[in-house]
């Protein structure tokens, strides 16, 4: 697949959040950024989008989600009503919760009005009093933005079962505040030591205090994804961090992310994005850090 026609922007006049709105033209190319985006459709009878390969057609009140590093576009689409929150990677993974739910919701692109009535609205009304805040002017506005997004990420979550057959997940067991303190402390761990001789399920388990058995069990009750699965996205993470250094080689590249062999990186990240690892460093040639954060 061709991705020269693909843009990489950075998020670096903006912090933890951002909001934009009004744009005139129907359409924006296609492009991928480390921080996340979400839109609230406006008005009118065509608004398409895309995100990675899926292209979605929706009304007015419906949402697109793209989570950090995935590629989008609108296709054609009411860009002046509609509503733009912008959020950073980081601050997504400043939470053990946070970070649960993006990766949990990682598949989920789009809620439509029409199938979740409930939860469009109630997201509805926490973006336009986002939209009032970050528009005012207002004193700590960017702080208050952040506490009202992490409102909207609770609900989102709270209709975990309602999006159940969307994100294809069972039911899951809650566990205790301690054992919750103890998986903190084991990802935090992993995070800062990626390049670690031991990042095993059982030594993390060890770490933990806990058997190798519940702890397999309550990390993918809580992440919504199995340890293997998730330790290969923390280092795709790190990776596509890394691949913005353009004197990096891509062994270096993979080494320092945690994975122990180059075919071993090039498969993870093929699967997970569709495409070679140098084929993404390839996106940001060319294109200079971005002044400012572009509006999807």
């Amino acid at each position: 697949m061709d991705y020269s026609g693909y843009e990489a922007f950075d998020f670096d006049r903006i912090s933890a959040f951002n909001m934009s709105t009004g744009h005139k033209e129907r359409s924006y190319r296609p492009h991928w950024h480390s921080y996340g985006e979400i839109i609230l459709v406006g008005p009118g009878k065509t608004n398409v989008f895309k995100v990675n390969q899926d292209t979605y057609s929706l009304e007015e009140g419906d949402f697109v989600l793209a989570w950090p590093m995935e590629m989008h576009a609108i296709i054609d689409a009411d860009r002046e009503q509609s509503l733009v929150m912008q959020f950073s990677n980081s601050f997504m993974n400043s939470l053990l919760d946070l970070q649960r739910i993006m990766h949990l919701y990682r598949k989920l692109h789009v809620i439509r009005r029409k199938s979740h009535p409930d939860l469009a609205q109630s997201l509805k009304d926490k973006a336009f009093r986002m939209k009032a805040l970050h528009f005012s002017g207002e004193m700590n506005r960017e702080l208050r933005c952040c506490i009202l997004f992490m409102e909207f990420m609770l609900a989102l979550d709270e209709h975990r079962d309602e999006l159940a057959p969307e994100l294809k997940l069972h039911e899951h067991d809650s566990c205790t505040d301690d054992v919750m303190r103890r998986l903190i402390m084991v990802t935090d761990y992993i995070k800062n030591n990626l390049t670690a001789d031991d990042l095993s399920q059982a030594a993390m388990a060890r770490m933990a205090g806990i058997s190798k058995d519940y702890f397999s069990r309550t990390f993918k009750d809580v992440m919504g994804m199995n340890y293997s699965k998730w330790l290969n996205m923390i280092r795709l993470e790190k990776a596509t961090e890394l691949l913005a250094q353009d004197k990096m080689t891509l062994t270096e590249v993979a080494m320092l992310s945690g994975f122990q062999s180059i075919p071993s990186f090039n498969r993870v990240f093929h699967d997970e994005k569709g495409m070679a690892p140098g084929e993404y460093r390839s996106l940001f040639a060319g294109h200079g850090d971005s002044p400012e954060a572009a509006p999807f």
